[in-house]
């Protein structure tokens, strides 16, 4: 079984004879993989209506957990977003009843956002959809494989996030003299 990264090694490997086409091959599979969940998450959120930016702030939302409210400011700050921004992105989402914006009893300064059960239910169609396509996606490998495969992946992603390792110290030869 030959797929588009095996063809690209081939390639590369006549150019870069100095190139690890395994390490290269890993790469260029990852890139690939990557290349296609972003697609396919970009088709299934047009699909469902909704833009990447909404979704992003209906996940948000919901990460937090019942009742699925914040202030601006933390959303603003969990999205890395300017509070400017975010209010130019909170409007359209109001506007389609996705969110709703209150103030607080006590304080009517204070605005907290809230995530609807229209919101709710976009959340969770989009979030199904994506499931089914990893889930697709994945059926080509067996339990134990996927277990596996997301063992290694935690072992790369957890040096990634831990930077680099600090370069060996050169040893010195001992001339003998």
């Amino acid at each position: 079984m030959e797929d588009s990264a095996d063809r690209h090694v081939e390639e590369w490997v006549k150019e870069l004879d100095w190139m690890d086409p395994v390490k290269e091959a890993i790469f260029v599979r990852l890139a690939i993989l990557s290349r296609h969940a972003s697609k396919a998450r970009r088709e299934m959120l047009d699909s469902d209506g909704l833009r990447h930016w909404q979704y992003k702030v209906l996940l948000t939302l919901r990460r937090l957990g019942p009742p699925y409210t914040a202030s601006p400011s933390q959303l603003a700050d969990r999205l890395g977003l300017t509070r400017g921004a975010l209010s130019a992105r909170l409007g359209p989402l109001e506007e389609a009843g996705l969110i709703c914006r209150t103030h607080e009893e006590g304080d009517r300064r204070r605005v907290r956002v809230r995530l609807t059960e229209a919101g709710d239910a976009a959340f969770e169609q989009h979030a199904a959809s994506e499931e089914a396509g990893e889930v697709a996606l994945l059926s080509v490998l067996t339990a134990e494989e996927q277990r596996t495969l997301a063992d290694l992946l935690r072992r790369l992603v957890v040096a990634a996030e831990s930077g680099p390792e600090p370069p060996e110290p050169k040893r010195s030869r001992s001339t003998g003299s």
